[in-house]
């Protein structure tokens, strides 16, 4: 119950913020609608009262209800565990094998990263989820799973309540002719349910049939995703950088085998590093068991071997036109509007004869600037960067 002993003794009133984002108002939105027009569909075709599957039915209805938002709210409220400001190792020679945050202050403990959109070091951190307004990490990543596991269940649930309300009223009331099909809303039924099945009620039910089959498909998804990684005791952030510490290991012909150091063997295991009865992970979010293999900083020494890679391998681009850091640059020819990016991540802006380096060219960057304002740089400029540069990471 952490979520409610935060809210009722308002420690971190200023959490409910979150709540103030276009990601909680849809996703809040929707489950509201589907909540709602599921249990006054299931009063007109399945009277929980008069059958005991009816009341089964209702009941399980309202705790998918209370499930979901439970979990949700915890996601969001609960967080994903922050790494202090200013934190450094025990052991001062550990510092060599760990990354310093200019944001924080402080160097990054292993697995943690810097979150641009909460502007903290994240312990264990998957990814800034925009639909609860904050990382996807350490304390909060069963609540966030587990919620990705409930929301397709209630939708799936509210989905058939949907589509056999929509049937039972709609059977004697359609009629078929050779070339046109009628329905009679007004026609007189055998028995009249409670409540009046009318024009707008099958229109708001076929409108919450749709939200609730998109979003079981939807979030079905990431929970497959989700539990991919989970299984594996990784984090999405995590498979990319296994997946390029293999590239660099290929490109280099180092012949180095990277092991990842926090699968423990086990799916079993891994499952259980992440669910607990509690409901709080295992660990602190700085120390974590590894494989025999390696120790607490296999995968930073990785990521400082990644990062200096990055740099030789870094692509200067010079600034052709002028780009003033809108969000959608209609300015700059159809093509580009519509294959600007649907995230959050920021604009860069740009005047004519900048450089750019891009230390990430093609891939995952920290920043968007339209393609068409530059053009690649065709000589070595790696060596002579210079303070005014602007750096795409």
């Amino acid at each position: 119950m952490n979520f409610l002993s935060t809210f009722v003794t308002f420690k971190n009133l200023h959490e409910v913020r979150r709540l103030c984002h276009w990601g909680p108002i849809i996703a809040l939105s929707v489950i509201a609608i589907c909540s709602t027009m599921a249990i006054l569909d299931s009063i007109i075709w399945y009277w929980p009262l008069d059958t005991t599957g009816g009341s089964i039915n209702f009941i399980m209805l309202i705790n998918w209800t209370v499930l979901i938002l439970y979990n949700y709210f915890n996601a969001m409220f609960v967080g994903p565990g922050y790494i202090p400001l200013g934190w450094k190792p025990e052991n001062q020679q550990d510092t060599q094998y760990l990354q310093f945050c200019r944001g924080c202050q402080g160097y990054k403990a292993p697995r943690s990263h810097h979150c641009r959109k909460c502007n903290r070091c994240v312990m264990k951190m998957d990814h800034h989820c925009p639909w609860i307004n904050n990382c996807c990490g350490h304390l909060n990543h069963a609540y966030f799973t587990s919620f990705l596991l409930l929301a397709p269940l209630g939708c799936s649930h509210a989905a058939v309540i949907f589509i056999m309300t929509m049937y039972t009223q709609l059977y004697e009331r359609i009629s078929f002719g050779w070339s046109t099909v009628r329905i009679d809303m007004s026609a007189v039924r055998q028995f009249q349910p409670l409540m009046p099945f009318s024009v707008p009620a099958f229109a708001a039910t076929l409108f919450a049939l749709g939200l609730a089959l998109g979003t079981t498909i939807a979030v079905g998804m990431l929970f497959i995703i989700q539990m991919k990684v989970i299984l594996r005791n990784k984090t999405s952030i995590e498979s990319w950088i296994e997946e390029k510490a293999k590239d660099r290991i290929q490109h280099y012909q180092t012949g180095e085998e990277f092991i990842f150091p926090y699968d423990l063997g086990s799916r079993w295991l891994n499952f259980k590093q992440v669910f607990t009865w509690s409901g709080t992970p295992r660990g602190d979010g700085i120390v974590w068991p590894v494989h025999p293999k390696c120790h607490q900083h296999t995968l930073t020494i990785e990521q400082l071997k990644q990062k200096a890679d990055k740099r030789v391998r870094s692509v200067q681009y010079r600034a052709v036109e002028d780009y003033n850091g809108a969000c959608c640059p209609l300015s700059k020819g159809l093509q580009t509007f519509f294959r600007t990016p649907c995230t959050e991540e920021p604009r860069i802006p740009l005047c004519k004869g900048d450089t750019i380096l891009a230390t990430r060219a093609g891939d995952r960057v920290r920043g968007w600037f339209p393609r068409r304002c530059v053009e690649k740089c065709h000589y070595d400029t790696a060596a002579s960067d210079t303070t005014s540069d602007k750096k795409v990471n």
